[in-house]
């Protein structure tokens, strides 16, 4: 899998569609399944003009009632009919939103997987999936609807004209005005909607933001001018959005009068008519109902405006988001994984900084050998590990797993081979045993063996519930350091073949140091390659060999007592690494 990279934007191939409209194209045909009920629908609202005719113009000059009788049962059965048939086509648009989510709700969150994960662990926005929830509504609304009702306006124009060339007129100017005032609505509100959602969204991210600082927030009495900032923002929201919902009411208002007025107007101009004995009684009604069934289609689209801009804005939002992301690509499996590490002239940079963070890396790690990457803070330790675990993507160079490139890994396959332990550990909504079992199917006995590894299982059984303990929300509280230990269990469920640790004694008191020390010299015996992040010293009693990576460079890079003497000779001033109670680690294969 190739991730891109967020920060130059990917720009759509010509002609390639994107998964949004490759997911409308497959609804096609039940848009168009859509378009021929509407046929019907709309042949069936001619019944009630047709109605009143009739009843004007035969059974009031012929006096019969059963001719009534049965003109009443026919307009009553076909009303039936319509109405089933508006049932039938709205169940064909809620079956189509919810194919749509089907298809692109997976697609949406692992966008958001990956745009978090780009952005070097931080939460991304579901703004995406309020996206998808906007453009789903709009499908099943009464906007979408006027759309498929919109082509027969004319038909209802072409009717009026045979019936009087005045009311066909009447017809066409009504039409243009409330085209006129939707155009209107269009300008007058597309702009402060825009604003108002981008607003929005970033108010939201705000307020994400410092959710996940709240404890320091409290402490140190941050929440008042972190809450007037929020206020400023929500602020600029509500006026926008009260600005854009005063101009559509105005616009809708006279929408409405217009249209309750001209049909008013119309009945008026059909009594002149058959005064002037140019049309019969029955005209005079049927027109009115007419001219009100030929306008509702743009009156439903100038009320239901505001929700058609907002899935407008909502579409264009996602389309941006899959071109930018796309979706990852699956692999071939390759064969199981041994645990050969080997970076080729390897660069990463990130936006912002004019040097990379790591330069020029070739770095070769045997299957089953230990290794520690130490260095001055901020030298490139982290990015290096997770530039090990494919997390970021190289400038130029390459790492390989077992002589693959680690992009040409399925990841999946390859996730079930590796053990991660970030520097910020955050256990995940779930039980104990979900946590480390890493959501997959529970197996009790690798689950305990993990715990046991890691030195964490009698402290699981203190739990509430043991190893079923719900974690995070609505469930216990763990400390730091338990956190991290049960991260380190996760890390080594079933012991897979490369393990990456980025500082995992760092919440970590001398009993957890210790049991830190052994669930290292135990993934060694069973044969691991274990790649450890540290600033401690005493973990260095549990590696085979050493890499000092300096100011983004890798300086050293040998076994474990001659990285420690050359630096310790180059270095005089310094005081060399106290290595306490040294256990003599397991030989590993040599560079």
């Amino acid at each position: 899998m190739t991730i891109p990279n967020l920060f130059t934007p990917a720009s759509p191939r010509a002609g390639e569609s994107s998964d949004l409209q490759r997911a409308l194209a497959a609804c096609r045909r039940s848009f168009l399944n859509t378009a021929f009920f509407s046929l019907f629908v709309n042949l069936l609202m001619l019944v009630p003009a047709i109605y009143m005719l009739a009843v004007y113009d035969r059974v009031l000059m012929s006096g019969s009632e059963s001719t009534l009788l049965m003109l009443s049962l026919i307009a009553v059965f076909l009303f039936l009919v319509l109405g089933g048939l508006e049932w039938i086509r709205m169940r064909i648009l809620v079956a189509t939103s919810a194919r749509l989510d089907e298809q692109l709700g997976e697609r949406v969150f692992e966008t958001l997987f990956t745009r978090s994960l780009l952005s070097g662990g931080g939460v991304a926005t579901p703004q995406p999936l309020h996206d998808l929830v906007q453009v789903r509504q709009f499908l099943t609304g009464a906007g979408l609807l006027a759309f498929f009702d919109a082509p027969w306006i004319p038909i209802y124009v072409g009717l009026m004209f045979l019936f009087h060339w005045m009311f066909g007129v009447v017809a066409v100017g009504s039409i243009l005005l409330l085209a006129g005032l939707a155009w209107w609505n269009e300008v007058a509100t597309r702009t402060d909607l825009a604003e108002a959602n981008r607003e929005s969204i970033e108010a939201t991210q705000f307020v994400q933001r410092n959710l996940r600082n709240a404890e320091a927030v409290e402490a140190m009495g941050m929440l008042p001018p972190l809450q007037a900032r929020w206020a400023r923002r929500q602020r600029q929201v509500l006026t926008l959005q009260c600005q854009a919902s005063i101009k559509a009411g105005l616009i809708n208002t006279l929408s409405r009068i217009y249209r309750l007025t001209i049909q008013s107007l119309v009945l008026g101009l059909g009594a002149y008519l058959a005064i002037q004995k140019q049309i019969t009684p029955g005209l005079v009604i049927s027109g009115s109902i007419l001219l009100g069934r030929a306008l509702a289609p743009l009156d439903h689209m100038i009320a239901g405006w505001r929700g058609f801009l907002g899935a407008r804005e909502a579409y264009g939002r996602l389309e941006t988001l899959f071109h930018t992301v796309p979706a990852r690509e699956s692999r071939l499996p390759l064969p199981a994984l041994q645990g050969r590490i080997t970076l080729e002239h390897l660069v990463v940079t990130v936006p912002g900084r004019n040097e990379p963070i790591l330069n020029d890396i070739t770095l070769t790690i045997e299957p089953g050998t230990t290794v520690a990457l130490i260095g001055p803070s901020a030298a490139g330790k982290s990015t290096l590990a997770r530039a090990i675990l494919g997390l970021y993507q190289p400038a130029s160079g390459r790492v390989c797993l077992d002589a693959a490139d680690l992009h040409k890994w399925d990841r999946a396959q390859l996730g079930r081979s590796v053990g991660y332990l970030p520097q910020d550990v955050e256990l995940l909504d779930g039980t104990v045993a979900e946590n480390i079992a890493r959501f997959g199917a529970i197996e009790a006995d690798r689950v305990v063996e993990a715990a046991q590894c890691a030195g964490i299982h009698e402290l699981i059984l203190t739990l509430p519930k043991a190893y079923d303990t719900p974690l995070i929300g609505g469930g216990v509280m763990l400390s730091a350091g338990q956190q991290q230990r049960i991260g380190i269990a996760r890390a080594i469920y079933g012991f897979p073949r490369v393990v990456v640790l980025d500082e995992p004694n760092a919440n970590l008191d001398l009993a957890g140091e210790e049991a830190l020390v052994t669930t290292v010299l135990q993934l060694q015996r069973k044969g691991c390659t274990v790649v450890v992040v540290t600033h401690r010293t005493n973990i260095l009693q549990a590696v085979q060999k050493i890499a000092l990576i300096v100011q983004g460079k890798l300086a050293r890079y040998g076994l474990r007592d001659e990285v420690i003497a050359a630096t310790t000779k180059s270095t005089p001033r310094a005081e060399p690494p106290a290595l306490p109670r040294m256990q003599p680690a397991v030989p590993g294969p040599k560079s």
